[in-house]
């Protein structure tokens, strides 16, 4: 990503981390009030459902560190969310949503349909997820 990232959250992939990245994408917004409501909902749409996925299935629980960094650019928003995992993701990134009664399964696809872009890599020891949502 070009630029140095406008915002940046590091910590444990834990339960308390949801809140901290819902913080961090409210300041955003504020901070930006010319990014539009409905591309700030869905952008953060994606990169909850994404970091729920490492709080949930990452490996060792509770000792998974994140790394989430956030460009805020003339237009797009662009974002990078690393985690220490050991195993790397084994779910598609062009996920399709699963039967309608099923009570999992849709996060990554509801990323993938709110996002413009979602590129999933493991790089070295990393699992590395980066989103971007052109504006409006």
């Amino acid at each position: 990503m070009a630029g140095e990232p406008g915002y940046v959250l590091d910590g444990l992939a834990v339960p308390a981390s949801i809140d901290e990245l819902h913080s961090l994408l409210a300041r955003a917004g504020a901070e930006n009030p010319e990014v539009a409501a409905a591309d700030l909902m869905m952008f953060e749409t994606a990169v909850i459902e994404i970091a729920a996925n490492v709080v949930e299935h990452g490996r060792p629980s509770g000792e998974v560190s994140y790394c989430f960094r956030l460009h805020v650019l003339d237009d797009r928003l662009e974002a990078c969310l690393s985690d220490s995992g050991e195993e790397p993701c084994d779910m598609p990134v062009t996920a399709e949503l699963p039967h309608e009664m099923s009570e999992r399964g849709r996060g990554l696809a509801l990323a993938e349909a709110a996002l413009d872009q979602l590129v999933y890599q493991r790089c070295e020891d990393r699992n590395v997820w980066r989103m971007v949502r052109l504006r409006n």
